[in-house]
């Protein structure tokens, strides 16, 4: 496709307007894979497709320093984070990510913690009338992932932790009340981890390796100790954001956890193959949440240099955009995109660049190194959801596509019958909106 080019007017309140529809409506309006228009009063040239994902996590082509606005930074990631830096300080940084991430044990050992918290906790929701959905699983997920990293979580403390890690996803792409809560949630919580920071250090004689204060091996502990590209401890508060970046991403897994339940309300004939406790099926079930459902609208990042891509010229230390929740609609990669098909993914895994909600290419690049632990938990967390007995009553179900990120207007509530009650598994009402 040819270049298009966007009216001269800034797009910034057009996609706080539209939120995801925002960037595939701009590309299909000027008829166009690459577009340009101007983002927060900056040019910007949004790329679409498994080519473009390439391209985009070139290091010669895009960088991430500086390419993230202030209210991102300050809400989602935290100033020095791994997602900002480039070249040696960035493989050095993620090493460490990609250490406490990535590997059968890890992943094994934070699945576990989080199956048990789970049942613990529908036990409980079974003596209670009616629970939201979201907010009890961002509660599982934050006991289960603190305990896993050796983050220390007073019972007392886990509603504001919690609240607060959700916050700081909910804020990130918005202005007003919602981001001003993040912020005061991340500052909050930058200030309890270097506080744990602080105390690991102090308990670890740096210079004969003895154990710190946390379980040997934990998440914090390695944290705590690691060195950057020239042989430093990160300083305190440096320390404190790369261990919130641990915790985080395992409690924004609520938001897959309540599309895993809206999935499995809207087509409940997924409910038996999960609860069979098919391996493969379950991943599928997975993957097809994470492309169908929309959690990032786009990733951005800077031009290293002047670049050329489908005839667009790319100015240099302008804006370059993802389009990630156009690419998961593409009917040109993904066959009736608009119907929810776990089958699309049986016996065939997805592109590396072509499912890419947790970013694209190398998994040593700029692509999470989260995802393999997001899909475990996702896996379990649906066979969970598909084996629980609970009734869906009538409520505003509606995903709501200007809201990033979006979830259930309703936070997806249920009703589990008393554990002796008996009835027949999941006799859902059908919602309103």
């Amino acid at each position: 496709m040819n270049q298009r080019t966007a009216p001269v007017v800034d797009s910034t309140v057009s996609f706080l307007t539209h939120g995801y529809a925002w960037l595939p409506d701009l590309r299909r309006h000027l008829g166009a894979n690459t577009v340009q228009t101007r983002l927060a009063g900056r040019t910007a040239t949004a790329l679409h497709g498994p080519d473009a994902v390439g391209f985009f996590y070139d290091e010669r082509h895009v960088v991430r320093r500086s390419a993230l606005p202030s209210p991102v930074v300050d809400t989602l990631f935290g100033r020095g984070a791994v997602h900002m830096l480039d070249g040696p300080e960035h493989r050095t940084r993620k090493a460490l990510f990609l250490a406490l991430l990535t590997g059968e044990s890890p992943v094994a050992a934070l699945v576990e913690r989080v199956g048990t918290e789970w049942d613990a906790a529908a036990a409980a929701w079974a003596q209670q009338p009616a629970v939201e959905l979201f907010r009890a699983a961002s509660m599982v997920l934050t006991r289960a992932v603190c305990g896993w990293a050796g983050v220390p979580l007073p019972a007392e403390e886990t509603v504001q932790t919690a609240d607060d890690m959700v916050a700081m996803v909910d804020g990130f792409a918005t202005a007003g009340p919602r981001h001003w809560h993040a912020r005061r949630a991340r500052i909050r919580q930058e200030k309890r981890f270097e506080e744990l920071i602080r105390a690991e250090r102090e308990a670890a004689d740096l210079a004969t390796g003895r154990d710190g204060a946390g379980p040997r091996g934990s998440a914090l502990r390695a944290v705590a100790l690691h060195r950057d590209a020239y042989g430093e401890l990160l300083d305190e508060h440096t320390a404190a954001v790369e261990a919130l970046n641990i915790v985080r991403p395992a409690t924004a897994v609520a938001w897959y956890a309540v599309f895993a339940a809206h999935a499995l309300h809207r087509w409940p004939q997924h409910r038996a193959p999960l609860r069979a406790r098919d391996a493969a099926y379950a991943e599928a079930f997975a993957h097809e949440v994470r492309r169908f459902y929309p959690f990032v609208p786009f990733i951005a990042g800077l031009a290293a240099r002047e670049l050329r891509w489908e005839g667009v010229t790319i100015p240099e230390h302008s804006l370059v955009l993802l389009d990630v929740y156009g690419q998961h609609h593409d009917p040109a990669l993904w066959p009736h995109p608009y119907a929810f098909d776990p089958a699309r993914f049986l016996g065939r895994p997805p592109g590396r660049d072509a499912l890419i909600p947790q970013g694209g290419g190398d998994p040593h690049g700029h692509r999470c190194p989260g995802e393999d632990m997001t899909v475990a938990l996702l896996r379990s967390v649906s066979a969970r959801l598909s084996r629980m007995e609970y009734d869906v009553p009538r409520q505003d179900l509606a995903i709501p596509l200007r809201h990033v990120p979006t979830r259930p207007r309703s936070g997806f509530v249920i009703s589990l019958p008393p554990a002796d009650a008996g009835r027949p598994a999941a006799r859902n009402r059908r919602p309103e909106g």
